[in-house]
């Protein structure tokens, strides 16, 4: 997706995510302080000035996501793979709806370092790694510390609600973890000021829901979907992960809780679907922070921990194509953990730079995953 296209109003992408939000261990006090607000920064990396500006790209034809105007995120917490294939498409008919008018792989990769729900969260929004010694935004910790990423990398760290929110774009955030509040903070709160264009100030989330109901945060979900949907739109369904802690991961409790989440995901595919303005220009990319098996999925080095899908379903996505045939710039991984050198696996970071390109906006500064926007969801 190399090619841009001049835009006359900002289009929104649905990117569906799976994270993990229930993996947190119990907060430290932070004694009802404020967290202090961090200068804005650029990043240890020194990209060039396209890079780090946040102005839209010129176009010089046509591409292939043309159609899109929406991206939706929805992140299923703690979604093993292998839970997909077990149930099969007659108990999980909507990820197996978007394998079939799609395009996914069920062989993803999370971060390198960690396979908790916070730091992986913040990747996907982000783009970067964890380690903030080699550019990654810092934050290892899986609970809210009452901070910011910003205060975890020791400088401003931009995300795709920046990018969008600042080119006039809209954006939302709909979650089901408490921890998530962390995220207002950061990108609300001690959001940077914004140079682009028109001043649309600091706050880069415009809606920022909580709900710890997976089933009523989906009646929201799709009751803005209905009403003002946004460019972007993140959605965090948490069930998964909750039943995985509670009575292990693939036991029958973990694959009832999959087949649950299963049916809101269809909820909200079909809400796009029946909705012709919606279905001819809205994008989905589902992806998640973890798998698991057994007591946990704390252990990066273990495939079940760190394996994760990656769909996509929209206008112009082939339908039935497994993304690293698709993507040949991409490795699948068999069954390697994988480093950061080389040719990549397909990773949950990978969505920060996926959705900013299919609204044609620049790449989110600092980011690394997807940083030359080959990744192609399109035939």
């Amino acid at each position: 997706m190399t090619v841009r296209r001049l835009r006359t109003s900002w289009a929104a992408i649905v990117v569906v995510t799976f994270f993990a939000a229930g993996c947190q261990a119990t907060p430290p006090s932070s004694g009802g302080a404020s967290p202090a607000a961090i200068t804005p920064a650029p990043p240890p990396a020194t990209p060039s000035a396209a890079e780090t500006s946040i102005m839209p790209d010129t176009a010089d034809d046509h591409s292939a996501d043309d159609p899109i105007e929406h991206v939706i995120g929805i992140s299923i917490d703690g979604l093993n793979p292998q839970a997909i294939e077990e149930l099969g498409k007659s108990r999980t008919p909507a990820f197996h709806r978007l394998m079939r008018e799609g395009a996914f792989t069920l062989n993803a990769r999370t971060v390198r370092e960690k396979t908790s729900t916070t730091p992986n969260h913040t990747t996907m929004l982000t783009g970067r790694r964890v380690d903030a010694k080699h550019g990654g935004h810092g934050y290892t910790e899986n609970f809210d510390t009452g901070g910011t990423i910003h205060q975890a990398a020791g400088h401003y760290v931009a995300s795709v609600f920046d990018v969008v929110h600042d080119n006039g774009g809209s954006t939302a955030f709909f979650g089901t973890k408490s921890k998530f509040r962390l995220y207002k903070r950061t990108w609300n709160t001690h959001g940077a000021p914004d140079h682009v264009g028109r001043n649309n100030g600091r706050a880069k989330i415009d809606r920022f829901t909580l709900d710890l109901d997976n089933t009523r945060l989906t009646s929201k979900v799709t009751a803005e979907l209905r009403r003002k949907p946004r460019d972007f739109t993140f959605v965090h369904l948490s069930l998964p992960d909750r039943v995985g802690h509670a009575s292990g991961f693939m036991g029958k409790q973990y694959l009832d809780a999959v087949r649950h989440t299963d049916r809101l995901v269809g909820r909200i595919l079909n809400t796009v679907a029946d909705r012709p303005e919606l279905r001819r220009h809205t994008l989905v990319v589902l992806t998640a922070d973890h798998g698991g098996r057994g007591a946990s999925h704390y252990n990066a080095s273990k495939l079940q921990d760190f394996r994760i899908p990656f769909m996509a379903w929209g206008p112009g996505v082939p339908a039935g194509r497994n993304l690293y045939k698709l993507n040949p710039t991409f490795r699948s991984p068999g069954r390697n953990r994988t480093s950061y050198h080389g040719k990549q696996p397909i990773r949950n970071g990978d969505l920060a730079n996926l959705a900013t390109d299919a609204l044609d906006l620049p790449r989110v500064p600092g980011s690394e995953f997807d940083r030359p926007r080959t990744l192609n969801l399109f035939r």
